[in-house]
């Protein structure tokens, strides 16, 4: 397509590299997908949560994976003001860096043994998720980081421990998103990030996938639909009785 000895123009450039990636994901990530999408349904078989957290532009993951149109229903996000950009962006990126405040918020979450959590951080270095991390480990959950591999010994971990998020996981998902993000080069700079559409797409195919494994293992899907089509608000209530009471956020 674009093989005519023209230039590409950088929005052709942008949709190149995310075609890179998901490349890149299909033929790596395929077994860790499997194997993480099996463990979601026994999870869900088992009456257990699946707890979704990220800072700042990360965060943006919980809100896609948390009650949307063909979207997991049993999942609870870790909504944190302080942590998300309306409540001020710059305050929300010396928050994410602080493992203190990552105990703060834990303190809230009731998460138990066999639990699981995601955690949504592409460099993986920051202080607040990695102490998500290690303390829902304490507990006995099982930790799913989605993050670029790339980060690791480019950039220092923010933790006191000196370790990065992906050495506190059960299962890693490798985003494949380059180190700094950002995708197309201008000059000596680069723009165009491409984390959020990779964790985005990683998401659903787990989700895609669960649904195949709830099938083998005989239990319920339970998918919201678009509650902008007819009868869409309906078929969701059903769910919202069930699990208002469990999931604070709905």
């Amino acid at each position: 397509m674009y093989n005519r000895g023209v230039a590409m123009k950088r929005y052709e450039q942008y949709l190149e590299e995310i075609k890179v990636i998901e490349t890149q994901i299909l033929n790596d990530e395929s077994k860790a997908i499997e194997t993480v999408a099996n463990k979601m349904a026994v999870t869900l078989k088992n009456k257990k949560q699946i707890y979704l957290f990220g800072c700042g532009h990360s965060h943006i993951l919980v809100e896609e994976a948390f009650y949307r149109a063909g979207g997991l229903v049993p999942v609870t996000p870790i909504f944190d003001t302080a942590l998300m950009l309306h409540d001020g962006a710059v305050k929300s990126s010396h928050l994410e860096k602080m493992e203190e405040y990552g105990k703060l918020v834990f303190e809230r979450i009731n998460i138990q043994k066999e639990d699981m959590i995601f955690i949504f951080s592409n460099s993986g270095i920051n202080g607040c998720p990695i102490e998500i991390a290690i303390r829902a480990h304490e507990r006995g959950a099982v930790v799913v980081v989605f993050s670029s591999k790339e980060y690791v010994n480019k950039e220092r971990s923010r933790h006191s421990s000196g370790k990065y998020l992906v050495d506190f996981a059960d299962y890693i998902i490798d985003t494949h998103v380059p180190y700094g993000d950002a995708l197309v080069k201008v000059n000596n700079n680069r723009i165009a990030p491409g984390s959020t559409i990779s964790g985005a797409l990683i998401w659903n195919m787990l989700i895609s996938q669960l649904s195949e494994e709830e099938e083998k293992l005989g239990i319920e899907r339970e998918f919201f639909v678009s509650g902008n089509i007819e009868g869409g608000a309906e078929m969701n209530q059903r769910y919202i009785k069930k699990y208002q009471t469990k999931i604070s956020s709905l």
